[in-house]
């Protein structure tokens, strides 16, 4: 049985609850992973966990080097008017593929999702818990609607990023913006 308490460390405390938490994510998903098993298997106290992280989100996020807190994306998804939100989103997603460190962050989760069922599995459940769920429940929307949305936008950044198919992959921030957001509103206003 794992020893609880602190570590010697702070550094080594938190890659063990990573590693444990990689280790249970991989495992059990995201649903079946939760912060008092991730701190058994890390040797520590829960405190210890919510002290490095606060959140299973946060956790997951950083143990899958994802470029945003998820709480925060969806905040900042539903922050003003509902006829809005597919231009919020869009110009939101646009800008966190344009950041260097994201970019980075989101091709390595692509490649980890492109080549192990594992991490596949793994967001699949951190992105239907941590946004989807969320989002439709916010908006009152069908969870299709909003699959939907979610697959346009990874179509997007196929296109855009990783294919670089032009003219889409050198247009205007703007531009894109313009072409993209009125569909994705359309998944928000379906009756």
């Amino acid at each position: 049985m794992a020893r609880t308490g602190r570590r010697p460390g702070q550094t080594e405390t938190r890659e063990a609850i990573l590693a444990a938490a990689r280790d249970l994510f991989g495992r059990n998903g995201y649903e079946g992973a939760t912060i008092r098993a991730i701190a058994a298997e890390a040797g520590v106290n829960p405190a210890l966990v919510h002290h490095f992280f606060g959140s299973k989100d946060q956790v997951f996020a950083t143990a899958l080097h994802l470029p945003a807190d998820p709480g925060v994306v969806v905040a900042a998804i539903l922050d003003g008017p509902r006829a809005e939100v597919g231009e919020r989103l869009v110009r939101l997603f646009l800008t966190l593929w344009e950041t260097p460190a994201s970019r980075d962050a989101f091709f390595g989760v692509l490649r980890s999702v492109s080549t192990t069922e594992q991490a596949a599995d793994m967001l699949r459940g951190f992105i239907q818990g941590a946004l989807l769920d969320k989002i439709a429940d916010a908006l009152d929307i069908p969870p299709l609607r909003v699959t939907g949305i979610a697959a346009h936008l990874v179509g997007l950044a196929m296109v855009r990023y990783v294919v670089q198919v032009e003219p889409l992959a050198r247009a205007a921030h703007e531009d894109v913006v313009g072409l993209i957001a009125p569909a994705v509103q359309q998944y928000v206003d379906q009756a």
